[in-house]
């Protein structure tokens, strides 16, 4: 019994915060026909029609509870910042955060990430960070990594000429695969290091800033990797 009470309260919790979701001005949940079809009003017109200012768009994939999309939108109050996540339950707590603490830069998406390109148009996106994601390490799941060429390609087709991607994760396996990935690319890499800790050189966005489970890997002596590069 005490099992099927655990399940029952968290359903209705998720239900709470779904609906919840609902009435936050900060949250889009377009249906994947909407995107599909061309017909998400706000593509393209993200500065102009919801952020109502010119500031340069930067998305965290994969957001989870969106610490890190709020955390970069109290330090940069000059860039708009978008976290995107199909589960609408984990980022209700950024979306909330963002609301009570009155910061105006910061949306989130309930979409999946493979339909970016339908979400923005070309050469709206000024960044893209890549937070902690599943390293995918199976092969029949390699078509989920977010670094694999598929998905930049994706990413290449919203970003400004000169965007930029973060990818911050524990996963030596991710930071390797994704390294040799640019490297036989030929992609420009600005910087790569396999302890960003451990390195005085490592720029303040991706040390002053910790998730939850960050924190947590760091407590038992993982290591936390960053690269960041363009798409040429």
């Amino acid at each position: 019994m005490p099992k099927l009470y655990l399940i029952v309260v968290g359903s209705k919790n998720k239900l709470k915060r779904f609906n919840e979701n609902e009435t936050f001005s900060n949250v889009i949940q377009p249906k994947r026909e909407e995107l599909t079809s061309g017909t998400f009003d706000l593509k393209g017109n993200w500065n102009s029609n919801f952020f109502k200012n010119n500031h340069p768009i930067v998305l965290e994939l994969g957001c989870g509870k969106g610490e890190y999309t709020i955390a970069l939108a109290h330090q940069f109050p000059d860039k708009n910042f978008i976290g995107i996540d199909i589960k609408g339950a984990r980022f209700w707590r950024g979306a909330k955060t963002a609301l009570e603490e009155n910061l105006p830069n910061v949306a989130f998406i309930r979409t999946q990430i493979e339909l970016i390109e339908y979400l923005f148009s070309q050469n709206e996106v000024s960044e893209i960070w890549i937070t902690f994601p599943d390293p995918q390490i199976k092969y029949k799941r390699t078509k989920h990594r977010l670094t694999n060429r598929e998905f930049l390609n994706r990413y290449k087709k919203v970003l400004k000429p000169q965007g930029i991607i973060h990818l911050k994760t524990d996963s030596e396996f991710m930071h390797g695969y994704t390294l040799g990935l640019l490297h036989g690319l030929d992609q420009e890499i600005l910087y790569a290091h396999h302890d960003v800790y451990g390195n005085e050189y490592s720029p303040k966005e991706v040390t002053s800033i910790q998730t939850f489970y960050e924190k947590q890997y760091l407590e038992v002596g993982k290591k936390i990797t960053y690269i960041a590069f363009k798409l040429g």
